[in-house]
């Protein structure tokens, strides 16, 4: 069984509001992801990511039926902390969970679509690249993205990470890549909207860290 497979997301209902004790359930599992990138340097994103899930998690279980959804816990935040967005909550745990998640998304994406180094097409180092640019880059100061620079080098081969992704099973790469594009469809549906979210509510933070 993939990884991915194992807790798949669930499709959003029409208004794409955010159940979120099924969004906390469905990214608990998510940092395992990370272990198959090999280099111990992205454990800084699965710690981010483990860490912001537990406060988020936090706030959820002060009151469930306060916090059905994602966007009651940011509207109920916003109501107590004024005009601006404080860098302190919540909110901001699932503003740097949601880019996290748009990491693993665009790497995943990258790699279903097809794109490759052709000078290289058993790495994944333009997939992981792409992932890194796309989603995390423009919020890292420069010694942070160096920290980064150095873990796309090290980042696997392609058949060891999809093997990985299959929990060690020997898989075909497209059946591999099929199951990737079959979690992909709610995965990023899910994460489009909690961006969007936070477009609509103006709730995005822009600094570095």
């Amino acid at each position: 069984m993939s990884l991915l497979l194992d807790n798949l997301f669930k499709e959003l209902p029409p208004d794409r509001s955010v159940d979120t004790k099924t969004f906390l359930d469905n990214v608990s599992s998510l940092p395992s992801f990370f272990d198959c990138l090999g280099s111990k340097v992205f454990s800084i994103i699965k710690s981010d990511i483990n860490g912001n899930i537990t406060k988020i998690r936090a706030v959820y279980l002060t009151d469930p039926a306060k916090y059905v959804t994602l966007q009651d816990i940011l509207e109920a935040e916003r109501d107590t902390k004024g005009a601006e967005w404080p860098k302190v909550g919540a909110t901001l745990a699932l503003m740097w969970l949601k880019r996290g998640l748009r990491f693993i998304q665009v790497l995943l994406q990258s790699l279903a679509d097809g794109d490759r180094d052709e000078n290289n097409p058993n790495l994944i180092r333009v997939n992981v690249t792409k992932a890194y640019e796309q989603a995390l880059k423009k919020y890292h100061g420069w010694l942070v993205q160096k920290v980064f620079t150095a873990a796309l080098l090290a980042a696997p081969y392609r058949s060891n990470f999809l093997k990985a992704l299959s929990k060690g099973e020997d898989m075909q790469e497209e059946d591999c890549l099929a199951n990737v594009r079959h979690f992909l469809v709610n995965y990023t549906a899910t994460v489009d909207a909690i961006y969007e979210m936070y477009t609509n509510l103006n709730a995005e933070l822009d600094y570095t860290v």
